[in-house]
């Protein structure tokens, strides 16, 4: 397990997870999310990695125009309202809360540009496209080892021999870089991006 605040923690790093909202600028747009803690732990709060993405993203270093997204665990969407595209999923008890989030921060005058659905990895595989995803997303998604299978398999399912995936993540643990290693068995990867004052890294 990554390391997380069951209870109210007095580390200033932690006690922005338990705040019940967090605000960003990105994409030239003031965001404003909801975070809910004592509800949804962490599925409802922003962590490091999904900002080092976002950041990652204004550089520019991927082309998003006109691709078809997927962010998968969005948790609070913000990768995903970030790159404005999109589909945006997560399991099902977020997906109420990650559609409030969307709809308070993408534009009005994009309707149908963000759409939120449910998705557990490894399962249902069938109601998204093989191979129909430009650019797949996932901020601090690789934590616990049971879920590592059903994410190769929802990363194969969703990729074409063009997609381009980005993970952001901190590694924390040996099984942390044993997913990776996993991970290069079936894909091209490489470090794209090291926040060193998060420690954070993003791979492509």
């Amino acid at each position: 397990m990554a390391l997380v605040p069951y209870v109210e923690n007095p580390l200033p790093a932690l006690s922005k997870l338990h705040n019940s909202s967090a605000h960003f600028r990105f994409a030239n747009r003031d965001l404003h999310l909801a975070q809910d803690w004592k509800k949804l732990g962490v599925a409802a709060v922003v962590w490091d990695a999904a900002v080092v993405l976002c950041m990652y993203l204004e550089l520019g270093k991927v082309d998003l125009k006109g691709k078809r997204a997927i962010e998968l665990g969005a948790g609070t969407g913000l990768v995903g309202i970030v790159a404005a595209l999109l589909t945006i999923t997560d399991r099902e008890p977020a997906l109420d809360f990650l559609s409030t989030n969307v709809k308070a921060n993408v534009p009005p005058d994009s309707p149908g540009s963000a759409v939120v659905s449910e998705l557990t990895w490894g399962e249902g595989l069938e109601h998204y496209p093989a191979g129909g995803f430009d650019v797949v997303l996932g901020a601090d998604i690789v934590y616990l080892e049971d879920t590592f299978a059903p994410l190769l398999q929802t990363l194969q399912h969703l990729c074409s021999d063009s997609t381009v995936v980005l993970l952001a993540c901190k590694i924390r643990y040996k099984r942390d870089t044993d997913f990776l290693g996993m991970l290069r068995r079936l894909f091209a990867v490489e470090e794209a991006h090291y926040d060193k004052q998060r420690d954070i890294h993003v791979y492509k």
